[in-house]
């Protein structure tokens, strides 16, 4: 069914879950990281072959230092349960963390440093973290090490090409799905440069709200279009 795809994902509406439940905010977080793990489950049985997940942007380092904190444990609890998890083994997944990582208390890169690591040599679904990530940040991230190849006599600076900046970027591959929960129909500085023709699908259930149902409805509804990519 969704065999061969690369989806990406925005993790959109924590936060409007917790205050839906009438919980303090940061506590959506923590259900919305629950959801991931059942996630992964779904798009191994429906063949996905790369995933990418929208996790905490740079923009949102800008957040209250309260919320960060609790977002920070959340991620150190996690990522103490993914080295653990038998399913990454299982199912050969392959973590990958995209994104300006050193932006996070030394700890936490350190984790996302192991865990890239431990399951690099996996051959299953490539699972990209998107963290401190933003679209525009990755080109700019890219551009620099192009330009350091250039001054370095690496590469001639009228070889480089589209293909020199993708091969640069944090995550070089195309997704062919994009979905959006939480209602908000825009880009949020996600994949702009790999999803230039990716085909979005909008939703308006809350992501912590997310059920197989809906991912195999995105999939469903990506089969039936018809993809012209500019032709």
């Amino acid at each position: 069914m969704g065999e061969g795809l690369h989806i990406g994902i925005i993790l959109d509406g924590n936060r409007r879950f917790a205050k839906k439940k009438k919980m303090a905010e940061w506590r959506g977080h923590s259900y919305g990281a629950k959801k991931v793990m059942r996630l992964l489950d779904w798009c191994a049985e429906l063949k996905v072959r790369e995933l990418t997940l929208y996790s905490f942007s740079v923009e949102n380092f800008k957040r209250p230092e309260k919320e960060k904190a609790e977002i920070f444990k959340l991620f150190r609890r996690h990522m103490k349960r993914l080295e653990k998890e038998e399913k990454f083994r299982k199912n050969g997944i392959k973590i990958r963390f995209a994104g300006r990582i050193g932006m996070f208390p030394s700890d936490i890169t350190e984790n996302m440093k192991r865990l890239m690591e431990k399951t690099k040599d996996n051959k299953g679904l490539v699972l990209n973290f998107a963290m401190g990530y933003g679209g525009r940040a990755e080109i700019v991230d890219a551009v620099r090490k192009i330009c350091r190849m250039v001054k370095e006599g690496k590469i001639d600076v009228e070889s480089v090409d589209e293909q020199t900046i993708t091969s640069n970027l944090y995550i070089e591959d195309e997704p062919e799905l994009i979905i959006r929960p939480g209602g908000e129909k825009r880009v949020s500085n996600f994949l702009i440069w790999q999803g230039y023709y990716s085909e979005w699908h909008f939703t308006d259930k809350l992501w912590p709200e997310f059920t197989k149902k809906d991912i195999k409805d995105a999939i469903d509804d990506f089969n039936r279009r018809e993809r012209r990519f500019g032709e």
